[in-house]
């Protein structure tokens, strides 16, 4: 019988917290109904506009978020922003109808964790829940072309191996650059570990080191970073 409790317990502790902001209710209510459908998927808030939503998150400290960018009165980067200062754990998820890539780059500069359209297969979209609450940045391959379009590019290859352009910055490995090119189309560590043919524990160590070497907390700064130096 103990046995059982702690099963249910642990059961329980691994199930993701999700909050959806949307503004249009039909929206909102399909995916409250499409992800509650999952056994490790449970929304807890749900809210029309960014001001209401931000009280439901600081109420219920959802793991994940779910963040419409097209929001009234206050937009969603601007919310994301302020999710992000009043939770700085919450993975934020981008959600919109839009494909403009200098939106995809304002979201994800705002701490959005992934950026996803609105006709996403709803089960894409609870793996893509998942991957992000492990720590993983997401971005459609509908709109991954216009978003790294957006950034500019540079001479700056301080991060490439055997680069001296500035003696401060420490090298990535081949392997870690190999590591970063899939960071940056926002694939998990168990999707790096398939590609790489390597243990997901050795594909995560490559991403911490590769975060440590180059000064960021998170892979979306690594892959912001990445873009934004002209190394991918």
């Amino acid at each position: 019988m103990m046995n059982t409790t702690k099963d249910r317990n642990e059961t329980e502790r691994k199930v993701i917290k999700v909050a959806i902001i949307e503004d249009f209710k039909l929206t909102r209510v399909g995916l409250r109904c499409a992800l509650n459908a999952n056994d490790d998927i449970n929304v807890v808030a749900e809210a029309e506009d960014a001001i209401s939503g931000l009280k439901s998150i600081e109420r219920e400290k959802p793991d994940v978020v779910l963040m419409d960018l097209g929001l009234p009165v206050m937009n969603g980067i601007e919310a994301t922003l302020k999710v992000k200062e009043m939770l700085p754990d919450s993975k934020i998820i981008a959600l919109t109808s839009h494909d403009r890539g200098e939106e995809v780059v304002a979201a994800l500069s705002s701490g959005a964790n992934a950026y996803c359209l609105k006709d996403i297969d709803p089960e894409k979209l609870a793996n893509v829940i998942r991957d992000v609450n492990e720590g993983a940045c997401w971005i459609d391959p509908m709109v991954s072309r216009l978003a790294l379009a957006s950034f500019p590019k540079t001479d700056n290859v301080s991060f490439l191996p055997n680069s001296h352009s500035d003696e401060s910055m420490v090298p990535l490995t081949e392997r870690e650059y190999e590591v970063l090119k899939h960071l940056v189309t926002g694939k998990s560590n168990t999707e790096i570990a398939k590609e790489l043919i390597v243990s997901v524990h050795t594909a995560k160590a490559h991403v911490c080191s590769i975060l440590q070497k180059m000064c960021v907390n998170d892979r979306v700064q690594a892959a912001v970073k990445a873009v934004k130096e002209g190394l991918v």
